[in-house]
């Protein structure tokens, strides 16, 4: 069966919808044939891919299922069951998202493996970065799923976990060495942008002394440092954000804004999701970072981080400095660790903190992650990854995976489902 590529994507997006009609047939073509001089229009295409193709709750979902934020009706218990149904509309989104980019970033590596120009090995240098940032998604979410290094109608079977982080990796580390250390802006892929995934696929999977080597790289490299949140999710310069998706135009999927503000807010909204009282309770008055993180509208608390309302004009982040703080803290543990946490308290207008032991200084981690990144999808698989998800979220052994969806069971007898559902 013949395959074919959409290079022209990023264009269609900026014209009518009678250009687009004209165009269409024109912008679909087979991989071998594609030039060089393609190659700006497929770079485009595929960042628009991976940026809109998993739906915007895929940018929630972890602090959804983490129990960091949830609806105006029952609880945030209640949310995750419902969620965490292999019929749910939502898992089985997010999974065909993430595969429907995965078939575009692994046909852009297939292209740029044709040519030898500085210019198609930082495309594929961006192409195994989205590649491995896919997996990350896709394994924390569904543990072991298939390995494709190459599209395929195959039916394919699953990959374990170990297998799917050492892919991971591979990927990173061949994206570190073509990718360049100056983009135009954090709006494209960088190898520090790189660096940054490493280190939170390093933590994820366990492996501390690479995780906290990989931040450290990045905290001590002089580029980055902490700056306020009314520059990092105004718009507004600032030295603490590694990578970003920019969302160009109001038609973009991903408007996390209109899930939080709700209609009474200046921006309009839709108001589906609030913060949990949990959330709301760890924010201090001193603690600099509340006023950007929580806003009330009309009696309502809500997540601020995101301005833009109903025209969803927000950049979503992908990786941060702060993170990285958090990263190497949590990696090299209580006794060397506790200074990055403490650098990070103090420098959010909090005071330091001590631990008596380990678990007591995990917990320390855990909550101020929720300070830090609530309304940034971390929640979940930080509780599940720390092995404290069914202790702090009340879920069953089970639930710390999604279920398979069932509509690829049915199509693939080689997808085994995961185990509980």
């Amino acid at each position: 069966m013949k395959t074919y590529i959409y290079i022209l994507l990023s264009i269609l997006l900026f014209i009518s919808c009678g250009d687009y009609l004209d165009l269409y047939s024109r912008s679909a073509i087979p991989p071998e044939a594609v030039t060089e001089g393609d190659l700006p229009a497929l770079r485009i295409g595929m960042y628009n891919f991976v940026q809109n193709k998993p739906g915007v709750r895929a940018y929630m979902m972890h602090d959804i299922l983490g129990g960091g934020i949830q609806t105006n009706t029952g609880s945030a218990r209640d949310l995750i069951n419902t969620t965490l149904s292999p019929l749910n509309t939502y898992i089985q989104g997010g999974w065909d998202g993430y595969f429907n980019a995965l078939y575009q970033v692994n046909t852009v590596v297939e292209v740029t493996d044709r040519f030898s120009s500085a210019q198609s090995q930082m495309i594929k240098g961006e192409a195994l970065y989205f590649r491995a940032y896919i997996y990350f998604c896709l394994a924390t979410r569904w543990g072991g799923v298939p390995i494709l290094e190459k599209n395929t109608l195959e039916k394919v079977s699953r990959n374990s976990m170990e297998e799917v982080w050492a892919f991971i990796d591979r990927d990173l580390a061949l994206a570190t060495e073509l990718l360049t250390d100056a983009p135009k802006s954090y709006y494209y892929v960088s190898k520090d942008a790189a660096i940054a995934l490493r280190a939170r696929a390093a933590l994820s999977s366990g492996d501390y002394p690479n995780a906290a080597k990989y931040a450290e790289s990045l905290i001590t490299k002089g580029k980055y440092k902490l700056d306020s949140f009314d520059k990092i999710f105004r718009k507004r310069a600032n030295d603490e954000i590694i990578f970003a998706f920019e969302n160009r135009t109001e038609e973009s999927s991903i408007n996390i804004s209109d899930l939080y503000y709700t209609y009474d807010h200046p921006n309009r909204g839709q108001g589906v999701y609030r913060p949990t009282d949990a959330v709301v309770a760890l924010f201090a008055d001193e603690d600099k970072r509340k006023e950007m993180t929580l806003v009330n509208i009309g009696g309502r608390i809500t997540i601020n981080k995101y301005e833009s309302g109903q025209t969803g004009r927000d950049p979503v982040i992908i990786s941060r400095i702060a993170e990285l703080y958090l990263i190497s803290a949590e990696a090299q543990g209580l006794g060397n660790g506790i200074g990055r946490l403490n650098e990070l308290r103090i420098f959010r207008g909090l005071a330091p903190v001590s631990a008596a032991n380990s678990q007591e200084y995990l917990d320390l981690i855990l909550e101020e992650r929720v300070r830090e990144l609530i309304g940034e999808n971390f929640m979940y698989h930080d509780y599940v990854r720390a092995g404290v998800a069914v202790e702090k979220l009340g879920i069953l052994p089970h639930q710390v995976l999604h279920p398979i969806p069932g509509r690829e069971l049915q199509n693939n007898p080689n997808l085994t489902p995961n185990p509980g559902y």
